[in-house]
Formats: structure tokens, C-alpha cells, sequence
């Protein structure tokens, strides 16, 4: 009721036309239009007539108006307008608006190149995403133009190269690399050729990831048939090579592509049990309780650390620092300034039972214990911060990346936690024995077991209280006999290690179509035997 009464007590104002007959003496009479307003408040209205003057005074009038106008200055044209708009009603502004709107729309992708500015036209279009580029070209011939001799599609494809690893990998591994971050030469590809590769890739990108839900994948096998005591305990791989360390004692190096072992390293007493390596040296830790550093090139042995008072179960170095682990249930972190000296720093104590991994970044160190807790330092002053409690049994695995861990115990279980506050995400049930290894990345955690199975679980999905426990295992993978003690993956595969004494490369990427319909693929298989 209010608000009724409140639009009846507002005028009402009705715009009447209506013709009347103009009278002038210059010009013969003639019917003209007028505007009638009428503004009603209650009862009582005003009638209001805006009549246009004669055209020949109107005409006259305006155009000594436009006269003075052009004489003065940007500033009082500003003025003068801004005073006429606010006489005028509401109508008018509308149809001032309607005037000036397409003349304020300027397209200045087309202008830039005309005052000689591509470079900075082909820069404003280089930040489109894929389907904005797509309706860029159809814009007009102009910004097609711009668009194909700045190359954008080329700059596109090189920008999701330089930030996704995925992108980077594909790029490597199907040659397409090569026509990239180099200045366009004379008879090198033109914009067509990367518009055109733009979509292959998306679609092999969709391939890729339909292969890892679906588990398809080529297997490649190394049978490393050692002599004496089987099993593979662990390993890391690049693009050219495998570095595995045995529980025969060795070292082998195997070749990623034709899976022929180019070395063995020689000298541990006991079982290798883990191993690092980079561009430079291999460290690798061993049950004879030593910690040993070899040249990554030459098989040479650069250093031997004797510390710990048992067997050596795990190590991590980056930058500088180092930190090993130990059935001694100890930790110790290491200054590594070179392979050839290499300082203890501090020794961290608290685990009541051995310490089976360790792993750390600039912020903290985090290890697990068969005493079935995860215990978290401050890396820079060895300092203890805080225990993470809720595995029912020894914890035998971890990795740690930003404020995740991710954990496998003997309880068969697999944990997500949030290593600032110690609580716990997730709980990933699935294996049925031992969960040995586990690796993750931003897209999926990948874990193996005592049961000899391999779950590739959504992380995503795990991290999301709401998801179903059920939709979280995406694929198990079957192929090894016996305990798998050992995985790396990246986007494109994962390569596993285990008591059966294999190595085997799991690739979803190069899976031949007749695999394309199943879940298992034929394996190809290469048996080194121990000399």
C-alpha cells in the first residue's frame, strides 16, 4: 500500500503529439509537429508545447552557434556542452547516448597498425587463450591479418610450453619442439602450421589423460635376473636413463630406450636400498649402514659417509643440504657443499622405531617411522614442530610437496595431510597389504603395495571432503608378481621396481590402437643377465 500511494503521489508526465499550423511571414503556412507535455500532479495539469522554430531561423541560429563553438578551446567546448545536457530532458539523453555510443566504440587493433604500431597490436592479442584467438580471426580481415603475421598461434603454443609440464613433455617427445623459440625463418612454418597443430595437441592432451583413467598403456619390462638375491629396491629415471639399486648390492644402469643395462656399480656389502641422483653424482644408502657418492658419468666411487649404526633406508639431497634416514632411528642432515665434502650438521632424535623415509624443502624436513608417526622439523634449525598421529601401523612411505603430505603405512592405508595445522584430509583405502611407495603430483597420486598392485588415484578429488570415496581409485594396475618396493611417474608413465626383480615402464602415451579397447597392453620385454 505503501509503496502504491507513493507512485500515485508522483507526477505523472505524458508526451502528447499533436499537429498544429505554424504561421510565419516568409513562409507559406504548412502543417508542423509539435511536442505537447503534460504533467499531471492530482487533479491539476500543465499543458507545455516545445515547438521547433522555423527551419530558416533554426538554421541560421545553428550555424552561428557551430561558428563560436569552433573558436573556442577543448575546454569550453567541454563546458558548453556539459551546460546544454543539463537542459535537456530525459529523452534527449537518450538519444544523445544512442549517438555517441558506436562513436566511443573504436577498434583499435585495426588503428594501431595504420599509425605503423603491429608490434603493440600483436602484443594486446598474444594474452588470448585458445578460443578467444579462434573468435579473434573471424572479427575481420584486419585482425586475421595481425594475428597470422604476429605468429600468435606460434606464441600460444610456446607460452603453455614454457608453464606446463605436460605441454613441455608432449612437445619433446612428438618433435614439435623443434619449431619452436626460434625467430620465424624465411622458409620455416607460417602461422597456418601452428593453427593447425593447436587442436593435434589438445587432442593428444585428451588422449593422455582418457589413457590413465582408462589404464590403457604400452608395457616395456626389464628383467634384471640377478644371480644371487632377487629384487629391485629402488629407483629414478630421465629421458635417457634407469638407475636402480638392487638387493644383490649393485647399482645398474639400464638404457630408457633400448632397456639395455650400460653399467653396474660395485662396492656396497649390502642390499642398495635408496638412491639420488642428478646431473652430476649418484648417492645411494645401504643396509651395510653407508652412505656412498659415485660420479654420475664415470661409475666412480667420489665419497663414503660412515654414520649411522644401521642400515641406511632412505635419503633426500637438493641444494646443498642432505638427509638420510636409518633403521637406527635416527635422522641426519648433511652440509653437502661437493660430492667430495660432505659435513654433518645435526643429528635429529625423537622416532621410537626406524625412520623409513625422509623428505624435505626449504621450509621443513618431514620423516615416517615404524612408529606410526610422521614427525615435521624447521629445516633451518633442525628445531622439532610438531608430530602427525592417525596411521594404526608403521608408516613405510612420504612425500611432501607445499603444505601436502602424502603418506602409506602398513595399515594398509594411504594419508592426506595439511602439514601447517597436522590435520588429516583423507583416508584412501584400497591396497590390501603394506602400501610401500607412493609418489604424487598435481593431478594424481600414484601408489604400490605388497599385494603387487599399483592404484593411480584423483588427487584432486581426495582433497574434496565432498567426493565419494568410491570415485577416488581411478585404476589398479596388475603386472608385477611380487611386492612393489618402488615408483616414479610423470605425465606420461610411470616405471616400477619390485621383489619380482622387474623394472616396468607403464607408457600412456605411445599405446598402439589395437590397446585403445583394452586395459592391458602387449609388453615388450628385455632380460639382462648378470655377468
Amino acid at each position: 500500500m505503501c509503496a502504491l500511494s507513493c507512485l500515485q503521489s508522483m507526477p505523472s508526465v505524458r508526451c502528447l503529439q499533436s499537429t498544429s499550423v505554424m504561421e510565419d511571414q516568409n513562409e507559406d503556412e504548412s502543417p508542423k509537429k509539435s511536442t505537447l507535455w503534460q504533467i499531471s500532479n492530482g487533479t491539476s495539469s500543465v499543458i507545455v508545447s516545445r515547438k521547433r522554430p522555423s527551419e530558416g531561423n533554426y538554421q541560421k541560429e545553428k550555424d552561428l552557434c557551430i561558428k563560436y563553438f569552433d573558436q573556442w578551446s577543448e575546454s569550453d567546448q567541454v563546458e558548453f556542452v556539459e551546460h546544454l545536457i543539463s537542459r535537456m530532458c530525459h529523452y534527449q539523453h537518450g538519444h544523445i547516448n544512442s549517438y555517441l555510443k558506436p562513436m566511443l566504440q573504436r577498434d583499435f587493433i585495426t588503428a594501431l597498425p595504420e599509425q605503423g604500431l603491429d608490434h603493440i597490436a600483436e602484443n594486446i592479442l598474444s594474452y588470448l587463450d585458445a578460443r578467444s584467438l579462434c573468435a579473434a580471426e573471424l572479427v575481420c580481415k584486419e585482425w586475421q591479418r595481425v594475428i597470422s603475421e604476429g605468429m600468435l598461434w606460434k606464441k600460444l603454443i610456446e607460452r603453455m610450453v614454457r608453464t606446463d609440464p605436460l605441454w613441455k613433455g608432449l612437445s619433446e617427445r612428438r618433435g614439435w619442439d623443434q619449431y619452436l623459440f626460434k625467430n620465424r625463418p624465411t622458409d620455416g612454418p607460417p602461422n597456418s602450421f601452428y593453427r593447425s597443430l593447436y587442436p593435434k595437441i589438445i587432442q593428444d592432451i585428451e588422449t593422455i589423460e582418457s589413457n590413465w583413467r582408462c589404464g590403457r598403456h604400452n608395457l616395456q619390462r626389464i628383467q634384471c635376473r640377478s644371480e644371487n638375491s632377487k629384487g629391485v629396491y629402488c629407483l629414478q629415471y630421465d629421458d635417457e636413463k634407469i638407475i636402480s639399486g638392487l638387493r644383490d648390492n649393485s647399482i645398474k644402469i639400464w638404457d630408457k630406450t633400448s632397456l639395455e643395462c650400460l653399467k653396474v656399480l660395485t662396492g656396497h656389502t649390502g642390499s642398495v636400498l635408496c638412491l639420488q641422483y642428478d646431473e652430476r653424482v649418484i648417492v645411494t644408502g645401504s643396509s651395510d649402514s653407508t652412505v656412498r657418492v659415485w660420479d654420475v658419468n664415470t661409475g666412480e666411487v667420489l665419497n663414503t659417509l660412515i654414520h649411522h649404526n644401521e642400515a641406511v633406508l632412505h635419503l633426500r639431497f637438493s641444494n646443498g643440504l642432505m638427509v638420510t634416514c636409518s633403521k637406527d632411528r635416527s635422522i641426519a642432515v648433511w652440509d653437502m657443499a661437493s660430492a667430495t665434502d660432505i659435513t654433518l650438521r645435526r643429528v635429529l632424535v625423537g622416532h621410537r622405531a626406524a625412520v623409513n623415509v625422509v623428505d624435505f624443502d626449504d621450509k621443513y624436513i618431514v620423516s615416517a617411522s615404524g612408529d606410526r608417526t610422521i614427525k615435521v622439523w624447521s629445516t633451518s634449525t633442525c628445531e622439532f614442530v610438531r608430530t602427525l598421529n592417525g596411521h594404526k601401523r608403521g608408516i613405510a612411505c612420504l612425500q611432501y610437496r607445499d603444505r601436502l603430505v602424502v603418506s602409506g603405512s602398513s595399515d594398509n592405508t594411504i594419508r592426506l595431510w595439511d602439514i601447517e595445522c597436522g590435520a588429516c584430509l583423507r583416508v584412501l583405502e584400497g591396497h590390501e597389504e603394506l602400501v610401500r611407495c607412493i609418489r604424487f603430483d598435481n593431478k594424481r597420486i600414484v601408489s604400490g603395495a605388497y599385494d603387487g598392485k599399483i592404484k593411480v588415484w584423483d588427487l584432486q578429488a581426495a582433497l574434496d571432503p565432498r567426493a565419494p570415496a568410491s570415485t577416488l581409485c581411478l585404476r589398479t594396475l596388475v603386472e608385477h608378481s611380487g611386492r612393489v618396493f618402488r615408483l616414479q611417474f610423470d605425465e606420461f608413465q610411470i616405471i616400477s621396481s619390485s621383489h619380482d626383480d622387474t623394472i616396468l615402464i607403464w607408457d600412456f602415451l605411445n599405446v598402439p590402437p589395437s590397446a585403445q579397447n583394452e586395459t592391458r597392453s602387449p609388453s615388450r620385454t628385455y632380460t639382462y643377465i648378470s655377468r
